[in-house]
């Protein structure tokens, strides 16, 4: 949990920011932040205390978050909600392919409309959302974002907003629908970085993986012509989609902050977590992905 790593005046501080209104402020920028800093655990006292839901209410049966143990996806969801992609085609398999811990399904056919975010979304509208108004902004300063999640052979993506020293923010999503990377221009630039997990032909003894970013290494494709200029994937071009805006000056040079981060529909997530060390940073014991018995 985020608890373990800051005093409790500041966390508790923390929390107070998550709840205010105050959309200029930065729910770490005025605190001192350790190396590792833990924003999402599925097995805390809270794991959504700091992060927004949202799914699509007209998909009362697909469309859900929910929390349970990987390997035996219990407990159920309550009805009319109906579990995808939880059991595997084989018994055949290592038995640390699932984990024997509590883990965070999120799931929905329609990835745009089912996610987390953290901070959580403020405006009262999605054009205010995606225009930047009414937007606090998380302040980490990390230079490495770490996710721990479960292929469930589904479509899924997630974003993280980073921003320069002269305040210039753009967008990284990661996607596994996603065939080549495109830089998309607007009024905060999208860049759409491929992603993909190993295919169940190469039967891999975990589903589970973690995924590594260094934010400061993909502040310069944001200036690329190449990427600019790629043609537009049209099969998701509307599913994900930020919709036309005006164009803003794309960021570059120095790496400041993480302004969010969203995970979409469909995943089951363990762990998200900012680093200063990258993948060779020594973790703690519980940041291990520890399968069923």
């Amino acid at each position: 949990m985020l608890s373990k790593f800051l005093p409790t005046w500041l966390w508790l501080n923390l929390r107070r920011q998550v709840r205010s209104h105050d959309s200029s402020a930065g729910m770490f920028a005025a605190s001192i932040q350790p190396s590792l800093v833990s924003l999402f655990s599925s097995t805390g006292s809270e794991p959504l205390g700091l992060f927004s839901s949202h799914v699509d209410a007209s998909l009362p049966s697909d469309s859900f978050i929910c929390a349970l143990n990987d390997a035996s996806s219990q407990p159920p969801p309550s009805p009319p909600r109906v579990l995808v992609g939880s059991r595997q085609d084989s018994e055949d398999v290592s038995p640390d392919y699932a984990l024997g811990q509590t883990v965070l399904h999120i799931q929905s056919p329609t990835l745009r409309n089912t996610f987390i975010r953290c901070p959580p979304a403020q405006a009262t509208n999605e054009n205010s959302v995606r225009s930047g108004r009414l937007r606090q902004q998380l302040g980490l300063k990390h230079p490495w974002m770490h996710i721990q999640v479960r292929d469930l052979r589904k479509e899924w993506a997630f974003e993280v907003g980073i921003v320069d020293q002269s305040g210039r923010e753009g967008i990284v999503r990661c996607a596994t629908f996603q065939r080549e990377p495109k830089l998309k221009l607007g009024s905060r630039p999208l860049l759409i970085l491929p992603l993909s997990f190993p295919p169940p032909s190469s039967r891999p003894l975990t589903s589970w993986c973690t995924v590594a970013l260094n934010l400061p290494s993909l502040l310069p494709h944001f200036s690329s012509a190449t990427l600019a200029r790629a043609n537009d994937d049209e099969s998701h071009s509307t599913s994900m989609r930020t919709g036309p805006s005006a164009v803003a000056q794309v960021p570059s040079g120095i790496y400041s902050h993480v302004s969010y981060v969203k995970v979409y529909a469909t995943c089951r997530l363990r762990r998200i977590w900012f680093s200063e060390g990258g993948p060779q940073q020594q973790l703690p014991w519980e940041f291990g992905l520890y399968g069923s018995e």
